[in-house]
């Protein structure tokens, strides 16, 4: 384009020279001109179609490079709170896992004391009844049907931890003074259930043996098993 706008100024400067040309060539002169102008203004257009591209380009880098950087911005706050939640999960995670071995230790300690408990009751249950056997094979043994001596029972051993009114029975000269006796000295020496012979520790005083039937604490068939082995004494 450049180079046709230079061509026809130097036609034009050399028929300026010149002096005289023909109309032809004055008019093909003026041709070329005008087509060099026509040039010229799409030339014009062209560039500022492209510096409008550029400037729209401009605009969208500035808004996507905005954008991108918002973008950034949010993926780092959503890091920051996965690392932090995470951190808070793992915490709680290490407390779960602390209370958890906690517990399983003392579960092993509460069954590990069930099974000694549950063991000395074995023996304790095994204790009364070799006790009320015994009892009752020497009862009969006597005559009479009197109390049997507390040195023909066979001492409980020491380790079996039986309880002190379980090792100390009423002893056999007497009756026992339902007045003055413990549960177990009833329960061990006169056979009777415990909670027959925690009836009769809440009824007292008794100053009648027949009492014990009056005031329905005994049936009448106990009461007759036991009565002559039984007294009221202060």
């Amino acid at each position: 384009m450049k180079s046709v706008w230079m061509a026809a100024v130097v036609v034009i400067g050399a028929v300026a020279m010149v002096g005289c040309v023909s109309q032809r060539k004055y008019e093909e002169a003026m041709v070329d001109v005008e087509s060099a102008n026509l040039e010229l203004e799409r030339a014009r257009t062209q560039k500022n179609g492209l510096e409008q591209q550029v400037k729209t380009l401009k605009d969208l880098n500035v808004k996507f490079g905005s954008e991108a950087q918002a973008a950034r911005d949010e993926l780092e706050r959503i890091q920051h709170g996965r690392d932090k939640e995470r951190g808070s999960i793992e915490g709680r995670t290490k407390e779960l896992e602390d209370r958890v071995k906690q517990l399983s230790f003392q579960n092993r300690a509460v069954r590990h004391e069930y099974e000694d408990v549950k063991q000395h009751n074995e023996t304790l249950k095994s204790l009364v009844a070799r006790y009320q056997k015994e009892l009752k094979d020497q009862s009969r043994s006597l005559p009479g049907g009197g109390a049997p001596s507390a040195s023909s029972l066979s001492p409980a051993p020491e380790e079996t931890g039986a309880p002190s009114a379980m090792k100390a029975p009423q002893p056999a000269s007497s009756a026992m003074n339902i007045n003055k006796a413990s549960v177990g000295d009833m329960v061990l020496v006169l056979g009777l259930p415990k909670d027959v012979a925690d009836r009769i520790v809440t009824n007292r005083p008794y100053r009648l043996k027949g009492e014990l039937v009056s005031k329905s604490v005994l049936a009448k068939d106990t009461f007759d098993t036991i009565k002559e082995r039984i007294s009221v004494s202060p």
